[in-house]
């Protein structure tokens, strides 16, 4: 598991710093826009594009530590045993549609590429984006049937 948390931080550090390159970007694009009348075209599909990656980037730290939405009204007066079954169960169900996302974007990347699809305004190739989301969403989802094997999920934060 030291492996997989390691693996989940650098994956979430990227997603950070990627945030933070568009986010300068973004700045950059308003600032010039609004004083010279210069703006940087397809600034817009840039961080759609990069936004989506970091999405699937932050992914596997959330599972790691447990920080997904967690409502629990209904199993408030449940046992201890009971809460861990259930636990156990939605992070195998948590694997699967992470699992079911890789492989679907593996397949929606590998038609871009065939295909030559790019963004409308720059023409950025779509691919790339699919090449960035894979990976984390993979790894995402060996961490959660990871821990719906062994049991070693985390406490649910308040």
């Amino acid at each position: 598991m030291k492996l997989l948390d390691l693996l989940a931080r650098a994956c979430a550090l990227l997603g950070g710093a990627l945030l933070t390159i568009i986010t300068f970007m973004v700045c950059a694009s308003l600032i010039g826009r609004n004083t010279s009348g210069w703006t940087l075209v397809g600034d817009f599909e840039l961080t759609a594009s990069a936004a989506g990656a970091a999405i699937a980037l932050f992914m596997p730290l959330a599972q790691v530590r447990g920080n997904h939405i967690i409502v629990d009204f209904f199993t408030m007066k449940a046992s201890a045993g009971a809460k861990a079954a259930m636990d156990r169960f939605g992070a195998l169900l948590l694997a699967s549609v992470m699992a079911l996302l890789a492989w679907r974007s593996a397949i929606g990347g590998l038609s871009a590429w065939d295909s030559g699809s790019g963004s409308m305004m720059l023409g950025f190739p779509e691919w790339i984006v699919y090449c960035g989301i894979v990976p984390p969403l993979l790894l995402a989802a060996v961490i959660a049937l990871v821990q719906a094997l062994t049991g070693d999920l985390p406490e649910a934060q308040a």
